[in-house]
């Protein structure tokens, strides 16, 4: 498979974090929301209160952050905060999900978004 066909078979598999819902539902509290709906949502906070933060922030370190922490549940599922039960397992499905969907990628791209998502998981 060429990187090309590797990102792009990426770029299919993240798709289906728009069926991972979360236990939190949207503002008009029509639905639940989903994890692809909260990332999107956490970047452009970033986004538009990044002159509140300190200005050496490296906002595209910060952006792709947003964009990445949450892939890993495409495989692992979302966590609620209270389901101590779920979280007795949570690193370890989580660490296997990020083995299998950061490999999809080129290796220095599937690094970098690896190494984003352990810093923000930290």
């Amino acid at each position: 498979m060429t990187e090309l066909e590797r990102r792009l078979a990426f770029l299919a598999e993240i798709d289906k974090m728009k069926c991972i819902y979360r236990k939190n539902i949207v503002i008009d509290r029509s639905r639940n929301e989903d994890d692809a709906s909260h990332s999107w949502h956490m970047a452009m906070c970033a986004l538009v209160l990044a002159d509140y933060a300190p200005k050496e922030l490296d906002m595209l370190t910060v952006l792709k952050m947003c964009l990445v922490h949450d892939l890993v549940e495409i495989y692992a599922g979302d966590t609620y905060c209270y389901d101590t039960a779920a979280h007795a397992d949570k690193a370890e499905r989580e660490r296997k999900a990020a083995d299998k969907l950061f490999a999809m990628l080129p290796e220095e791209q599937g690094s970098e978004f690896r190494t984003l998502w352990e810093k923000f998981d930290a």
